[in-house]
């Protein structure tokens, strides 16, 4: 098998770049994944795998060996990027590089991950387990983790991990960032800016509350949390004394006794405004939850190692731990053991001038196949 795959990936690096720019050419925002959907598992269906299918929440799943009782393992890969567009944004070759926006994170991890599903199905090799190759939906921003969620809840109960391809190869996520978003909304009588000088203003109540929040110190117990008004908009006009006001707040922590303890003082803060008279509605609208910190898994540990030594061998780096929110947030929150992996390297995720290197694709591929054909008879 190792000759076998060694070919395989040597053979098929042109294929893998072809892949990579025939799926950025495919907008996929959160919730819109629907025509890569399609994409992806006709793509697998032409190379031979069998039982691909499209659940509810826009996962494309192909089971490879997953007989009713047997034991599973998934490999996943989110199909959705964080840009809103929904015509082709171009896609550009130069220098060694491919520019696109969303070619890093994650169409080139879920060209690997197909490309992997391709050699399954060509070449049959048995498998200890079931294999779940699966490009998920629902990864960035408000899309709130709904693929890893569904697929995890369809296998949750003979799930003995779970490896997310997302990111770059430098480091390992080994830790849940869990976070909570909230939509806040003050209201207030306002008026005319002269005549009714005096009236309560939403803006100044929802900047006083944002300073409130920003009061908060975080604890100091190895864990890393966080908050952030990230949007503030209301009011009428320049005259007017503003009626409605609104933010998008959020908190993130790596740590659950964290986490809630900065809830715990969210929460406080929005009452002791109501008991003021001051009119607050607060809307959750993102929720991921997170790992607890230092948790002993030993399983865990054994898949932690397993990444760091093939990543290491096949990257010729040594390779570090990071705390993230992926879709890895989902198994972490049952105790299944998970790592977020990348299989490239590059820059400007988020931006529409995100690029990667070529040649990194090369060992990303194999440390990919590597780990999927760990659980296969060599």
């Amino acid at each position: 098998m190792k000759k076998i795959i060694e070919s395989y990936l040597q053979e098929n690096h042109d294929m893998l770049i072809h892949l990579i720019k025939e799926l950025c050419n495919i907008p996929a925002p959160s919730h819109k994944e629907e025509k890569r959907a399609e994409f992806c598992k006709k793509w697998l269906e032409e190379q031979g795998a069998e039982g691909v299918f499209i659940d509810e929440a826009l996962n494309v799943i192909y089971p490879y060996e997953c007989g009713e009782e047997r034991p599973v393992v998934i490999f996943m890969a989110h199909m959705d990027t964080v840009f809103p567009d929904l015509e082709p944004m171009g896609i550009k070759e130069e220098d060694g590089k491919l520019f696109s926006p969303g070619v890093g994170d994650d169409t080139a991890n879920v060209a690997i991950l197909l490309m992997m599903g391709r050699f399954l199905a060509a070449n049959r090799p048995k498998s200890t387990c079931g294999i779940v190759i699966c490009a998920n939906s629902c990864e960035e921003g408000l899309g709130n983790l709904k693929g890893s969620k569904a697929l995890v809840k369809r296998y949750k109960e003979r799930l003995l991990q779970v490896v997310s391809f997302d990111g770059y190869t430098n480091e390992i996520c080994n830790c849940a960032v869990g976070s909570m978003r909230y939509r806040i909304e003050i209201k207030t009588k306002g008026g005319h800016s002269y005549f009714d000088f005096g009236n309560k203003n939403a803006i100044v109540s929802l900047a006083e509350l944002a300073e409130h929040l920003y009061e908060y110190q975080v604890p100091e117990d190895g864990s890393k949390t966080t908050y952030n008004v990230g949007m503030i908009q209301g009011g009428t006009s320049v005259n007017s004394i503003a009626q409605q006001a609104e933010m998008l707040y959020e908190i993130r922590s790596d740590n659950r006794a964290s986490m809630q303890q900065v809830q715990a003082y969210f929460e406080k803060m929005i009452e002791e405004y109501r008991q003021s008279g001051i009119q607050v509605a607060v809307e959750v609208v993102g929720e991921r939850p997170c790992g607890n910190k230092g948790e002993d898994n030993i399983d865990q540990k054994k898949l932690e190692q397993l990444c760091k030594k093939i990543i290491d061998s096949r990257s010729g780096r040594e390779t570090g731990f990071t705390s993230a929110s992926t879709d890895c947030n989902i198994p972490f929150s049952y105790g299944i053991p998970a790592v977020t992996i990348g299989l490239c390297l590059g820059g400007s995720a988020h931006t529409k001038q995100e690029w990667i290197f070529i040649d990194s694709l090369r060992p990303g591929f194999a440390i990919a196949a590597d780990l999927i054909l760990n659980y296969c008879e060599q």
